[in-house]
């Protein structure tokens, strides 16, 4: 899958990039797997701002992803590839054996027409998903769980993938999308493969408006504000106030945010790159 880049018949579109859709095969998603989605534009049920520049943008429903896979033993056959406005990466709708429908994150190479199979019975082909006891070592996977029975939540953007390194007794040893290398159940299931739409790092918006319909508001630098309003607020011109910090005074640019005596990081064998 390639970007686009559009001719420059207007200011907006000079240096706008489009993602291709050549493996998009629809435009109509299963209406039985949708569900309202309620924009809260960053308030909280006190009606207070709790999230800074959120709000507007296009009417979405969401799409209900599978991301357990539980269904196991039973062949799926891969319908249609389609588009998810709620995530980079595309999805797709698989239809099992028994007649039940199900969206899927979809990896890099599935093709319509394709059957996929997940637990024990599965071979580590592209749209399996298998427990990481089972997935032989070296092989590129995705949508990984965390803890058994979850749902995978690690590798599931566009173009992420994770691989799987080795196997220490009840621990396999995945190094993750961020480079960060660390031990998970080997009872825990990953699909092998790695997620659709690798070229969505290249795609450009090409104004600002289509933040806006994307749902996101300007965004304001600290320096540019008030004392009242943010530690690097005030000042004459472009003075900046003090050491880069949040509007809480965390301070930016290389402090380690993460606890100390966090309970995972045993479980943590190499820290990511810096």
């Amino acid at each position: 899958m390639a970007v686009r880049k559009l001719k420059p018949i207007t200011p907006g579109q000079r240096h706008r990039l489009v993602s291709g859709f050549e493996t998009v095969t629809t435009d109509k998603p299963e209406k039985s797997l949708l569900a309202p989605i309620k924009k809260s534009g960053g308030r909280n049920n006190q009606g207070r701002m709790t999230m800074r520049y959120l709000g507007g943008g296009h009417k979405q429903r969401y799409r209900i992803i599978d991301f357990k896979r539980d269904k196991q033993g039973i062949p799926a056959t891969v319908k249609t590839i389609e588009y998810d406005p709620n995530r980079t990466a595309r999805i797709a709708l698989v239809v099992y054996a028994d007649g039940e429908k199900r969206y899927i994150v979809a990896p890099q190479g599935l093709e319509v027409g394709q059957t996929i199979i997940s637990g024990k019975e599965a071979t580590p082909e592209i749209g399996n998903t298998m427990y990481l006891s089972d997935i032989p070592l070296g092989t590129i996977i995705h949508n990984i769980e965390l803890h058994p029975g979850k749902g995978g939540s690690i590798a599931r953007s566009a173009g992420s993938y994770a691989q799987l390194n080795a196997r220490d007794g009840k621990y396999a040893i995945i190094k993750m999308p961020s480079g960060e290398t660390r031990m998970i159940l080997v009872t825990c299931m990953a699909t092998i493969g790695s997620v659709s739409n690798p070229d969505y790092m290249l795609i450009r918006s090409g104004k600002a408006g289509r933040s806006r319909w994307l749902g996101r508001r300007p965004r304001v630098r600290g320096v540019v504000m008030n004392p009242v309003d943010h530690p690097m607020g005030g000042g004459e011109g472009r003075s900046s106030g003090g050491h880069p910090r949040s509007r809480k005074g965390l301070p930016a640019k290389g402090y380690k945010t993460r606890k100390p005596k966090n309970k995972s990081s045993k479980y943590i064998i190499e820290g990511r790159k810096k």
